[in-house]
């Protein structure tokens, strides 16, 4: 039985968020057969797609974003109208640059790491801040939550309540994977916040068991990842709009899609095939609140930004087809050998080990080629392969892995997003805002950082603190692991002082940090 525990453990934690508490047998099932146990999400052709009450369209989200916005300046301007007159702001020095000039120029990089002061609020849970300990009436009452918020709020719920409920969690797993690979940050803007669940829900989720040129296709068209790369301000050079404009080409979703898409560094790619893929794209944008081009928010090509005539990328030239020059570029990268390998790569890394074994990765990269991107065939052979079993549990659980993990093991589904979004932020990870386009990172040392571990211990003992009294640890630890666990952890278990201080102990243990 112990071998059985071993592998199911592997099951649970290495593909999955591990076992829920309660009732659930997830262990026991777990065991029984490990690898079907995994694999039967991959049967469910829906699995992934995610519907919850109020979820809306990228569309709807981006007129919502829009008539927000118009009642925001409406508002202002009424309340400057009958404000008293007051002394003008002073003149910036020659050398400084106003405000909003020095926005628009802050790199890609610093604009995605910015977070706003509404997650600095919500970085802070009610018992760290200052003022928890005062009299109710000394509270500042709060603000009511815009659109934006509400629709964030409701997006990052539906994401939690899925993986906190799920049987095993691989084809959730695979979301996050994807969706950290493709990311997009929040923190760009306030379409971007309005539309980081939208797009995960529209452009990943659908096609994480299909193929990787259609995910491919649908990530990059998104308005969410125009948005969030400017290429919505990119014009071809040549174009109607381009020649009656001062701006011109925006590279920054062209060198994206090449260097952390598809490709990888050192994918055979030059900087002139990055313009080129730039003029390619170029006219891919959204519509705005006019609604000039279609429906405010949703995708369109701008003919009249678009750079005309043929483009060569990567030895190939691509005739001037217009929207159909940028899809046919998109399909051919996809199937491009370093784009295999370098997806291969990463994947082996996040499921299996930091350091990926080039066996398994030469094999997941042939099933890449051969099935021509099928993401299902990919992920089967992965849990099929037996390198995915030996290895051990090394790899460090995200903050994001490890708060599911353990509201999973309490059978704590939220009603309420606050706490996570608010832990998340803590740990150095808020939810769908990384502070580049490369995504958060993926190895243990990243999240192992001592700093990080004491952020994760005080969440632990917060945890521990409301719900330890009602819950025996060491029964826990059966549903967590069984007879998998070590015996440093269950005589650690055994010997702590009180049932709180035992369960964070067992919240940090490696059954529950390492996957």
């Amino acid at each position: 039985m112990a071998r059985d525990s071993q592998a199911a453990l592997v099951a649970l934690n290495r593909f999955g968020f591990g076992p829920r508490g309660g009732a659930s047998g997830d262990l026991i099932n777990a065991a029984s057969d490990p690898r079907g146990f995994v694999k039967a999400e991959l049967a469910r052709p829906l699995g992934a797609l995610l519907e919850a009450p109020g979820l809306q369209s990228t569309p709807q989200l981006g007129q919502a974003v829009f008539a927000y916005q118009d009642e925001v300046k409406q508002a202002r301007e009424a309340a400057k109208a009958v404000a008293p007159t007051e002394a003008p702001a002073p003149t910036p020095p020659a050398d400084q640059k106003p405000d909003n000039q020095l926005r628009r120029n802050l790199s890609l990089n610093t604009v995605a790491s910015e977070i706003s002061g509404r997650q600095m609020a919500e970085a802070k849970p009610e018992a760290m801040q200052p003022n928890a300990a005062a009299p109710a009436a000394a509270k500042q009452p709060q603000q009511p939550l815009n659109v934006i918020q509400k629709t964030f709020r409701a997006e990052a719920l539906a994401r939690l309540q899925r993986a906190m409920m799920v049987d095993c969690g691989f084809t959730e797993r695979l979301v996050v994977f994807w969706s950290n690979h493709f990311c997009i940050s929040a923190s760009k803007g306030e379409l971007a916040r309005m539309w980081a669940g939208a797009f995960e829900r529209e452009a990943i989720r659908p096609h994480v068991l299909g193929r990787f040129a259609d995910l491919l296709k649908a990530v990059e068209q998104h308005p969410a990842m125009l948005f969030f790369l400017d290429n919505q301000q990119s014009l071809g050079p040549d174009s109607r709009a381009g020649q009656n404009r001062k701006r011109g080409l925006n590279e920054n979703l062209a060198r994206e899609i090449m260097e952390l898409h598809t490709l990888g560094v050192g994918g055979g790619y030059t900087q002139e095939d990055v313009t080129s893929l730039a003029r390619i794209i170029t006219g891919w944008t959204f519509a705005g609140r006019q609604g000039q081009l279609g429906a405010p928010g949703s995708f369109v090509f701008n003919a009249n930004a678009h750079q005309p005539g043929p483009q060569l990328l990567l030895g190939k030239t691509y005739e001037a087809t217009g929207l159909a020059q940028g899809e046919a570029a998109l399909a051919d990268i996809a199937r491009h050998p370093s784009t295999a390998n370098f997806i291969a790569t990463k994947f082996v890394r996040h499921f299996v080990a930091d350091d990926p074994p080039p066996a398994l990765v030469a094999r997941l990269r042939d099933v890449f080629v051969r099935t021509d991107g099928d993401l299902k065939a990919l992920a089967t052979a992965l849990v099929d392969s037996d390198e995915a079993w030996k290895a051990p549990l090394t790899k460090m659980r995200s903050p994001y892995d490890f708060l599911v993990a353990s509201g999973r093991l309490l059978a704590r589904v939220p009603e309420d997003p606050g706490p996570y979004l608010n832990s998340l932020n803590l740990l150095g990870q808020p939810l769908w805002s990384p502070a580049g386009p490369n995504g958060f990172p993926d190895t243990a040392a990243a999240w192992a950082a001592p700093e990080g571990m004491k952020l994760r211990l005080d969440i632990a003992s917060q945890m521990s603190a409301r719900l330890g009294p009602n819950i025996d640890p060491l029964d826990l630890l059966e549903f967590a692991a069984a007879d998998a666990a070590s015996v440093e952890t269950r005589r650690t278990i055994e010997r702590a002082e009180s049932r709180q201080q035992a369960l964070a102990l067992l919240l940090m243990s490696p059954e529950l940090q390492r996957r």
